[in-house]
């Protein structure tokens, strides 16, 4: 195994030595794509020891001409590696992907995380794995599998453990903002589909199948981010965060990053008690008056009775935002602050803003579902209506499992405990009311819904 590191250490070395003018024999576009035909034919065929030898005359007289070149060589590399061929099967591949970073430099998360799976395949530990994973975070952590992120992830972890709980949470939270911006565009798109959907169109093949790729994308995404919260909460404790934040806040109060990170870290486990609480949120606003900001000062405002001020706060923070994905975070940040506070129809109507900006937004058909779930007891004058109320959740986290597979799976165990609460058929026949009968929740719900039994 050693051996083949070298390999790919030394090839690292002298194809990054190269220039682009080393690669050009002269050979005439016409020459070019003639041998790229005959290449992809082989290809298909399978002829891989044919398409091996066009592959190294693409490579040194037309690399620029197709990055299909280089994709189409990964596959002479893989039947390689199925023949057994291991050390010569990690030097092709090595050399197709220094020489593709040469001539075609994008997309190098996702090239990264191909070795990665490539080197798996080849028999490399953990640990051999790690300087190449590495690369793939550093160049772009959203194009990371599933497994590699984790993978990844969980070696900083075990390599920083007991030295360095900073460079975890950093690492944690690169992670995160990635995965964030990744599944804002994915739902910005699901969203549009959806709408396509619900306005009674067809949706064509393509958009069908942009569709599959959004909801697999994202609930992709959605495994990713519970994996890494769970692996991390042992870390995420008041207990940790605030000596951590208290002994690094000097160096960071200009740092907006840092403070964003801190300020939102210590809200969303609770620890807004401290008083370095409200130290970081007043120093993130003044290092980076945005919107996240304000919406954390509007809460500090709002805990010292100023609720006139906490409003306006919250105000400006929304027309701050011009990203609807990340303005529909916000609301529902305010929603979740009214909810604490009890005051759920104020709770509700900001989460329905939320999806007003961002339809896909799974959380915030799931906190109106709990909203209307906590309420079963008070909005039902009998057995019957009350457990109607329950149809009115499950239905709010139907629909956030369809809009939003990110959260499937969290949305599935609250469909199960509403579904275990509505109405027997035993009790609806008694009352004489049948399934699909239209039913006008009271109280401060007011929502009409179909009958549901179980």
């Amino acid at each position: 195994m050693k051996k083949i590191t070298y390999i790919i250490a030394g090839l690292f070395f002298m194809v990054g030595s190269l220039n682009a003018s080393a690669f050009n024999n002269g050979w005439s576009n016409q020459e070019c794509t003639v041998e790229y035909n005959l290449y992809k034919g082989d290809i298909q065929a399978k002829n891989f020891t044919e398409a091996l030898t066009r592959l190294n005359n693409l490579m040194e007289n037309c690399p620029t001409l197709s990055v299909n070149i280089y994709k189409y060589g990964y596959k002479i590399a893989e039947d390689m590696l199925a023949k057994g061929q291991k050390e010569e099967a990690v030097r092709l591949y090595s050399k197709i992907m220094d020489t593709r970073i040469i001539h075609f430099p994008k997309d190098l998360g996702k090239v990264f995380d191909s070795l990665v799976n490539f080197l798996k395949k080849s028999g490399y530990t953990h640990e051999e794995l790690f300087q190449h994973l590495d690369r793939a975070y550093k160049e772009d952590p959203s194009a990371m599998s599933a497994k590699n992120i984790y993978l990844y992830f969980e070696m900083v972890m075990l390599r920083n453990k007991d030295i360095d709980v900073q460079l975890i949470l950093d690492t944690y939270d690169n992670i995160n903002d990635a995965l964030d911006e990744k599944a804002g565009r994915y739902q910005t798109r699901l969203s549009k589909l959806i709408a396509k959907e619900d306005g009674g169109a067809t949706l064509s093949s393509k958009d069908a199948k942009s569709k599959r790729i959004a909801e697999g994308t994202l609930k992709n995404i959605g495994i990713v981010k519970a994996g890494l919260e769970q692996r991390i909460e042992e870390l995420m404790t008041c207990e940790r965060l605030v000596p951590l934040y208290r002994r690094d806040f000097a160096a960071n109060m200009s740092n907006g990053q840092w403070l964003k990170r801190a300020v939102s870290r210590m809200f969303n486990k609770e620890c807004t008690e401290d008083p370095l609480y409200e130290e970081l949120a007043k120093a993130y606003a003044e290092a980076d008056p945005s919107s996240d900001a304000y919406i954390f000062l509007s809460g500090i405002l709002e805990k010292k009775g100023k609720k006139d001020e906490a409003l306006e706060m919250r105000k400006k923070a929304i027309e701050l935002e011009i990203d609807p994905v990340r303005k529909a975070r916000h609301l529902l940040t305010i929603a979740r602050d009214m909810a604490k506070k009890g005051q759920k129809s104020s709770a509700r109507k900001y989460a329905n803003q939320a999806l007003a900006s961002n339809p896909s937004y799974g959380k915030a058909y799931l906190l109106i579902a709990s909203l209307y779930a906590s309420s079963a007891n008070s909005c039902g004058t009998n057995e019957f209506s009350k457990r109607m109320v329950y149809v009115a959740a499950l239905n709010k986290a139907q629909r956030a499992a369809s809009v939003d597979p990110s959260i499937a799976s969290t949305a599935r165990k609250y469909i199960k405990n509403y579904q275990s609460n509505i109405p027997s058929k035993q009790m609806a026949f008694a009352d004489g009311i049948k399934e699909g009968d239209p039913f006008k929740i009271g109280c401060w719900i007011g929502e009409n819904v179909k009958v549901k039994l179980k």
